[in-house]
């Protein structure tokens, strides 16, 4: 703490003493002093931290001498000194139009971040002191006015002795003149605080004492517990409090009325402890009891705050409970009504607490307001802000500040019911309907743990209904069309913002709306994964030294070379039980297996018993008791294409073509060697024919390896890579190695269990048909980039993997992610793919068609000028910028997920994906 704080008539450092003023200025003092030998008592002076405090005086009265005794420099707006900053003199009149501009200009910054700013200048005249009372309205500061009302007299010889001033002989009697006028109406104008000093004497002696903002409690720290909605549960508030580890304490009559905390914690009730429900008085007495020993704070709610009004006789509507509140009172004495009445007349709105890192209050508060007091800050602490419409059921839509909200300070509110309580931009509201039959919710701060106690019953109907069938009803907040239409830039915390393009959105929602699984279990979509960049080498497309060299550019020394499967890419959610998933996604039955695209993979009764073999498999495995968690999201390759329940799988669309190109090419081959046997000249187009019915025969070959499809269940096979989310947690940024040890531990517990007994997962569950493994797992090497021998043992065990056509290639991956590269040779050091593969020459003539000139076997790639340039040209650049966007928008989803944030924001990044993948990049990439 510093001197001035202490005492605060001391010079704050810095601030010029007596001798640095001008030695008429000084003269003047020492004259006013010796006037008066005896000294009056000391007036004080209260000025709030934050505030705007406005100096009234004549020329003369001392207001310059008075700011510099008790106020640091930096807190002082002169108009003397605005003057001279635009004209290079002080008592130049004819700038003190600009000067003013300037004078406001700085007050308005100073209050807007939150500061105690002096104005010194004569505001005599209610003009003047209007514009200041506006700028603190603005700015939701309270503004106070300290008058210095000296005797014209002594203020003209001040001034005489002054030789830099130099007023006309009227200007001091007439502005004593509007001064005297003005003060029987100053706190009429808007000044919450006036404080007069009358004579030089009582100006000389008055002492300024600083108080803190009454919501500003930051120097308390907690930790604390802060508790949602009462409204007169007070049954369900006895039940919280124990499991919070408070210990009630009771009167003779065995009623609560304090509740001891555990470890110095504090309790902290966001308001509504009143109305509807069955005892307020029980929850007033309880929670007066706490505040007054200290161990709990409280902010107001609207309905004390009717309740008030009813209790000191003032008409209100008898309306949401309030009613049964004043019928319960009716049976309480007069001194507790007293005592209750004055207990919500002496809420604050909302507090600051832990330096400013945690915010209460009832209804929500945009970081503007926080700290702030005014009608408008204590309007949107009890009421929140409505946009002047209203609902299906007549109430009013509030405004959804928390969606907009980014500030740095967690705030804690109610007001609104909710099923759930969730985080939802460093907000989460704890009102969960308790009274409504919901539950009575508390945060522990700082853990950010949710506690939650049910309802003993519904004991009041609510208006609007608190649970909904719409996905994402369950929340508060059903998933809306608005908030995927049209161009949405979302914000993500590993690449900043990444925007969407209308047109971009419009093809998401006609795939979503038409093969999408269940909306409330599409919680991730996995990202696109590039190629690495094109190989020189003769007869490849793609090698991976050159995904090597690519990584080692980027300073990643060390990467994991993981065996790429066959089959398409696949997230799969599984539960311990079916409850588990319930409690986070709603009816969910025991999971869902989704494409990259939203798709269901595979039909009911496939999925299903894919589902329950992984559920066992995980529980052997130890994973859900491992990362404890009721319910894991996988990212994993669905093998060996099955036939899903939407039609025929993608080996189908190969064998289409390859039976119309075999069906086709003999009978030109027959046509053109009867052509030959007449003589015509024909040779080169029937080797032209040849060659396309060699590759033919080698497109068809490879996609029969590639692609072995099964009968029912018996083709299901899943390789999943990584484990990416649990409850309460993001596992997808957790090493590769740790992973791969999970997925090895699952795969085996599979192996070594078999299929699993019909109805071992409980009665109804699917009987597992499946023959033979399930899960296969994921090979891998692990590259040093800088190693000849290490990156030659890579490329030896992908030509290897893929030589027969067994593997379509592999993915190199840098041992953590996300990585940032190393900045150099023109490179800023941006952020390193995630994941980069390389494909195989077989898996490419599937990609490219079984006579496409781009595949390195083709006769255009083994002429001696060696492989040519891609097709493509440049673009393999979008498509790694798509495949970045797309890995911080799956992080983000897993991030808000992790983060217990509502559907609907979950789904922002999920969407998000889905949009990008009608992006223009070529599909071949």
């Amino acid at each position: 703490m510093t001197g001035d704080e202490t005492n605060p008539g001391a010079p704050a450092p810095g601030t010029p003493g007596p001798s640095s003023l001008p030695a008429a200025a000084t003269a003047a003092a020492e004259v006013a002093v010796a006037a008066d030998a005896e000294a009056p008592p000391a007036v004080t002076v209260t000025v709030t931290e934050g505030s705007l405090v406005v100096l009234v005086g004549t020329s003369g009265a001392g207001k310059s001498t008075f700011a510099r005794r008790h106020f640091r420099p930096t807190e002082v707006v002169s108009s003397d000194t605005c003057r001279a900053l635009v004209a290079d003199d002080e008592n130049d009149q004819s700038a003190s139009a600009d000067a003013f501009d300037v004078l406001y200009y700085i007050v308005g910054k100073r209050l807007a971040a939150g500061r105690l700013t002096v104005v010194d200048a004569t505001n005599v005249q209610a003009a003047a002191r209007k514009r200041l009372i506006a700028i603190a309205h603005e700015h939701d500061a309270r503004p106070a006015a300290i008058v210095l009302d000296v005797p014209p007299g002594v203020c003209a010889e001040r001034t005489r002795l002054r030789q830099d001033r130099d007023l006309p002989a009227s200007v001091i009697p007439r502005q004593h003149r509007e001064l005297r006028a003005s003060l029987a109406g100053l706190q009429k104008e808007g000044f919450r605080r006036v404080h007069v000093l009358h004579g030089a004497d009582e100006v000389a002696a008055a002492e300024v004492v600083r108080e803190k903002r009454r919501v500003d409690l930051r120097h308390l720290t907690g930790p604390f517990d802060l508790v949602g909605d009462v409204h007169g549960c007070r049954a369900e508030l006895e039940s919280l409090l124990p499991r919070l580890g408070y210990r009630i304490v009771r009167d003779e009559a065995g009623r609560p009325v304090d509740a001891v905390p555990p470890a110095g914690r504090t309790a902290v009730f966001v308001g509504d402890l009143v109305d509807r429900g069955p005892d307020t008085p029980g929850v007033l007495r309880l929670v007066m009891g706490m505040v007054a020993a200290g161990h709990a704070l409280c902010v107001s709610g609207n309905h004390e705050q009717k309740l008030a009004r009813a209790l000191d006789g003032e008409r209100v509507t008898l309306s949401y409970g309030l009613r049964e509140s004043l019928e319960q009172l009716e049976s309480e004495p007069e001194g507790f009504r007293s005592e209750a009445r004055e207990f919500i007349r002496g809420l604050a709105d909302h507090y600051l607490l832990d330096g400013g890192d945690l915010v209460v209050c009832h209804a929500g508060l945009p970081e503007r307001y926080h700290g702030r007091s005014s009608g408008r800050v204590r309007s949107h602490a009890l009421y929140g802000e409505t946009t002047g419409e209203t609902d299906e059921y007549g109430l009013p839509v509030r405004h959804p500040w928390a969606e907009e909200y980014r500030g740095r300070a967690l705030v804690v509110y109610g007001h609104t019911p909710l099923p759930v309580a969730s985080f939802l931009h460093n907000t989460v509201c704890l009102d969960t309907g308790c009274v409504f039959g919901g539950g009575l919710t508390a945060l522990r701060y700082p853990e950010r743990e949710l506690v939650t106690v049910e309802a003993e019953r519904q004991w009041y109907a609510p208006v609007r209904p608190l649970l909904s069938d719409a996905p994402g009803g369950r929340e508060g907040r059903p998933l809306d069309l608005a908030d995927v239409a049209g161009r949405r830039v979302v914000e993500t915390a590993l690449h900043g913002p990444v925007a969407v393009r209308a047109e971009s959105a419009a093809a998401a929602l006609e795939t979503m709306s038409r093969s999408a699984v269940d909306p409330r279990l599409l919680v991730h979509l996995p990202p696109a994964v590039p190629p690495g960049p094109a190989s020189h080498r003769p007869g490849y497309r793609e090698h991976p030294d050159e995904v090597f060299a690519a990584y080692r550019a980027d300073g990643v020394r060390h990467v994991l070379c993981e065996e790429w499967h066959p089959g398409s890419r696949a997230v799969v959610l599984v539960s311990r039980d079916d409850a588990a998933l319930a409690r986070r996604f709603g009816p969910a039955g025991p999971g869902a297996v989704w494409s990259r695209t939203g798709g269901a993979l595979l039909g009911d009764e496939e999925c299903a018993a894919l589902l329950l073999r992984l559920r066992a498999a995980a529980e052997r495995a130890g994973l859900f008791e491992e990362l404890d968690t009721g319910w894991l999201l996988l990212d994993a390759t669905l093998a060996a294409w099955p036939v899903t329940a939407d039609g025929p799988s993608p080996h189908r669309g190969y064998a289409a073509l390859g039976a119309v190109a075999g069906a086709a090419l003999p009978s030109v081959l027959a046509a053109l060697e009867r052509a030959a046997d007449r003589g015509l000249e024909v040779a080169a187009q029937a080797g032209r024919q040849r060659r396309r019915a060699a590759d033919v025969r080698a497109f068809t070959d490879a996609y029969r390896r590639f692609a072995r499809p099964g009968e029912g269940q018996s083709g299901v096979r899943l390789a999943p890579f990584q484990v990416l989310a649990g409850e309460g947690a993001n596992l997808a940024l957790r090493p590769r190695e740790e992973q791969l040890a999970r997925i090895d531990r699952l795969v085996a517990a599979d192996r070594a269990a078999g299929p699993v007994a019909g109805g071992a997962a409980g009665p109804g569950a699917p009987v597992d048909r499946m023959g033979g493994p399930v899960l296969y797992p994921t090979a891998r090497l692990a590259v040093d980039t800088g190693d000849e021998a290490s990156t030659a043992a890579a490329v030896a065990w992908w030509e290897e993997l893929t030589g027969a056509g067994g593997a379509p290639g592999m993915v190199v991956k840098p041992p953590v992610s996300p990585m940032r590269g190393a900045a150099g040779e023109g490179r800023p050091g941006g952020l390193v793919q995630p994941a980069v593969k390389v494909r195989g020459r077989e898996y490419l003539r599937l990609v490219h068609g079984p006579e496409s000139p781009d595949h390195p076997d083709h006769p255009e790639q083994r002429g001696q000028r060696g492989h040519r340039e891609r097709p493509r040209g440049g673009a393999l650049g979008p498509k790694r910028s798509l495949a970045l966007r797309e890995y911080a928008l799956g992080l983000e989803a897993l991030d808000r997920l992790a983060g217990g944030e509502p559907l609907w924001r979950v789904h922002e990044p999920v969407f998000a994906v889905l949009a990008l993948e009608a992006e223009p990049v070529d599909p071949r990439l």
